[in-house]
């Protein structure tokens, strides 16, 4: 499809615009009030889109009159700008490619059009060196796509590294992944080989790699560039032959926009961007995939008649999964556990907190103190529970500074 504009300078990310089978749909990264598409209001983050649609916001001196408006020239922000799509016919002669009925990458299955369809990026992937960013929410399978391109290529023999950027503070996450020399830093007592060294020949899997402090960000971006390292206290570069696949539960675009990643470094990483569909967008794949964990886990052919029942299989296909593939597995090693189909659970927060209890003989401020001393322990405690002891991941997800959260686990004597 073409896109025109009659101004000169949009922004980077507006919408994103999507083929699908009853025509093109735009979808925005938040709501736009305001914006129109062929003159009707977008109230929400979709809006179907035909060729020739134009989209934007009506000028200023129309917001005011009650009556329709045919927005003239529109606007992506708040300049008065215009869009206009347009579907470019097929080549002549050229035909749509059938898509492939893959129904397994690695140790991935699915039926699905949209898991199939990821599948293909994969061994697109595979087939070349370039770089690969993987996109889907906590439990999609990215750690799993990451090993099986990397095993379908011709790297397969090589090492595989898995390093997790949000699991480490920025000193020894740098150290993780390009090395030191002996004396670099107090407590390096010998040189240490860097996963990127380590890798060499073979691939390294960034694991969400939108956790990365953004003093690293730049010295990725060089990795990435020109393929080369420099340990901690070197002043000499090396080259380093490695595959890089990295992957996120964030979106990416939306953290370049709000400045907190680079946008030259996402650009690099997103050579090939494979998005994997969350299993709530693919529940006609519950059945195979119920089928092939029960298999890895070693279900009896009793336990597999009954965990594969027809009205099994709808209560799952039916339940939320927010934990994704991931939580499906826990729960089917649960039922595995109690010997019975367990209905998919719900969140645990059934249970009502007892209310705090208050002593009024203290004063206001003394009061005040302790609860407030209470509450960050138990907050502090919670979210680190929540998110596997990683501060850095704990912080991003509180919007909290990472040398803050470190101070309240010296203060409250907890261990991260």
């Amino acid at each position: 499809m073409n896109l025109s504009s009659e101004e000169s300078a949009v922004p980077r990310f507006h919408c994103e615009m999507k083929s699908e089978h009853k025509g093109e749909r735009a979808r925005a990264q938040d709501e736009r009030p305001g914006t129109y598409v062929d003159g009707v209001r977008w109230r929400q983050s979709r809006a179907r889109v035909r060729s020739g649609s134009t989209g934007g916001h009506p000028p200023a001196r129309h917001e005011a009159r009650s009556e329709p408006v045919t927005p003239g020239p529109l606007s992506l922000d708040e300049a008065q700008r215009a869009l206009r799509m347009q579907v470019a016919p097929e080549p002549a002669g050229a035909l749509p490619e059938p898509a492939r009925e893959q129904a397994t990458f690695g140790e991935l299955v699915a039926t699905s059009a949209a898991a199939r369809a990821s599948f293909e990026r994969m061994a697109c992937a595979a087939a070349c060196n370039a770089t690969v960013l993987l996109e889907g929410e906590t439990g999609t399978g990215k750690s799993r796509a990451a090993l099986a391109i990397h095993r379908a290529g011709a790297r397969a023999n090589a090492p595989f590294l898995v390093v997790d950027c949000g699991a480490l503070p920025a000193n020894l996450l740098e150290s993780e992944l390009f090395g030191h020399e002996k004396g670099a830093f107090t407590g390096a007592i010998q040189r240490r080989v860097g996963a990127f060294e380590e890798a060499d020949g073979g691939t390294i899997f960034l694991d969400e790699i939108g956790e990365l402090p953004a003093e690293l960000q730049p010295k990725l971006l060089r990795v990435l560039e020109n393929r080369e390292i420099r340990r901690l206290g070197s002043n000499t570069y090396q080259a380093v032959n490695v595959r890089v696949i990295a992957a996120t539960h964030r979106d990416l675009r939306a953290e370049v926009e709000a400045g907190r990643f680079r946008a030259d470094l996402f650009f690099r990483l997103a050579v090939v961007g494979i998005p994997l569909p969350s299993l709530r967008e693919r529940t006609e794949d519950i059945p195979l995939i119920v089928e092939h964990i029960l298999a890895g886990l070693g279900a009896t052919p009793e336990q597999l008649a009954t965990l594969t029942s027809p009205d099994f299989l709808a209560r799952l296909q039916r339940a939320a999964w927010p934990g994704n593939v991931r939580e499906l597995r826990n729960h089917l090693e649960r039922c595995l556990v109690f010997q019975s189909a367990l209905p998919p659970s719900a969140p645990e927060a059934s249970n009502p907190v007892a209310p705090r209890a208050v002593d009024a003989s203290l004063t206001y401020a003394e009061s005040r103190r302790r609860a407030l001393e209470a509450f960050e322990h138990d907050y502090v405690e919670a979210l680190l529970k929540l998110h596997g002891g990683k501060v850095s991941r704990a912080a991003a997800a509180a919007d909290m500074d990472r040398v803050y959260l470190y101070r309240l686990l010296r203060r409250h004597g907890l261990k991260s």
